[in-house]
């Protein structure tokens, strides 16, 4: 094998559970990559306290790779992490496509520092479990692997419990992003999780944006015992990350005690209707991107919302949608976090 191992700081911390934010792609309005407002980002959700950075993944754009962008976007996050902070931060790269592919990206990732990769099947529609597996050992091969049961509405395919099962058994799997925003296929996970035997060493994250709050509160009960979601790697909490972080520690609260407090039952819903603004869910996630940028852009961390495909943009109504919610749940926004520091983000080399 030719992977080397997490530092043991920084796998307790991706264990005990984080706020990971999906980063987002800087562009300029030429649609270039804009390396100071990419830093920016990363600097943001260091200080606003995550516990990691997941770049190269859906909410980056997949289209990073056909425009030759992967590597210099994984490379500007891995140097202004190690350069911003002494906090122990789990750096995780996306690798998409087919074996060689996959295998090809997660060797540039190694290579950058990066500690694990996601491993996204998208590209595999169609291949039996078998051969999913095979795939998925093969990359565990280069470097610690975390799954990704991506949502079927931005490409993601239909994974059973046996999969799960059989994925969670490699030796070099780390954890699993579950996020087909699906219940009955969130619990095949944790079902499959449990079944293999393997629930201490592979750390479950919601990427379920739709159910994020409960999701990190309620426990679920299987018959190897109960299994709880540790952290979050979410495309939602590339935005307001200030906030996710405050929330991410009360859910922490309250699993120790016996009852769940009702505001904190009732965040679920709010944090959820955000997400429908922000993720475009009325017109089916078609300005899932734009919408996060569009945040960012109002809080002034991106000049534009520009994405790689000029095509790609806000739907209709979308714009109206977040303004609604800003002015309905103003206290989840962290729109006074980013003024103060801003100009620091922006300013600094």
């Amino acid at each position: 094998m030719h992977w080397t191992e997490i530092p043991a700081d920084v796998l307790a911390s991706f264990r005990a559970g984080a706020v990971i934010p999906a980063q987002p792609l800087a562009l300029d309005r030429h649609r270039q990559l804009d390396r100071r407002r990419q830093r920016a980002l990363s600097r943001y959700y260091i200080d606003a306290g995550a516990g990691g950075l997941a770049v190269g993944v859906h909410t980056t754009q997949f289209g990073i790779r056909e425009v030759g962008l992967f590597e210099p976007v994984l490379e500007t996050a891995a140097e202004t992490a190690a350069g911003w902070s002494d906090r122990p931060l789990m750096l995780i790269s996306g690798v998409v496509g087919r074996t060689a592919q996959a295998v090809g990206e997660a060797q540039i990732a190694r290579g950058l520092g990066y500690h694990a990769v996601l491993v996204s099947l998208a590209a595999l529609r169609g291949a039996s479990d078998d051969e999913l597996i095979e795939h998925c050992a093969t990359i565990a091969r280069e470097m610690p692997l975390i799954g990704f049961y991506l949502q079927s509405a931005v490409g993601g395919i239909r994974l059973t419990t046996s999969f799960w099962q059989r994925f969670a058994a490699l030796d070099n799997v780390i954890g699993i992003k579950v996020a087909p925003f699906n219940r009955y296929a969130t619990l095949d996970v944790v079902h499959g999780v449990a079944s293999s035997g393997a629930r201490e060493r592979v750390t479950l994250y919601t990427g379920n944006d739709d159910h994020i709050v409960l999701d990190l509160t309620v426990p679920f009960r299987t018959e190897a015992g109960p299994i709880q979601f540790a952290g979050g790697l979410l495309g939602h909490w590339s935005v307001w990350t200030r906030t996710a972080v405050t929330i991410l520690e009360r859910c922490k609260a309250a699993r120790a005690t016996a009852a769940v407090p009702a505001d904190l039952l009732a965040l679920d819903s709010a944090v959820t209707d955000c997400n429908a603004a922000f993720f475009d869910v009325a017109n089916d996630f078609s300005g899932v991107i734009a919408g996060c940028h569009e945040v960012l852009r109002r809080q002034g961390l991106l000049e534009g919302r520009w994405c790689l495909d000029p095509d790609e943009e806000l739907s209709p109504g979308q714009s109206t949608a977040i303004d609604r919610v800003y002015l309905l749940y103003p206290e989840l926004n962290d729109d006074g976090f980013v003024a103060a520091n801003l100009d620091r983000w922006l300013g600094a080399n």
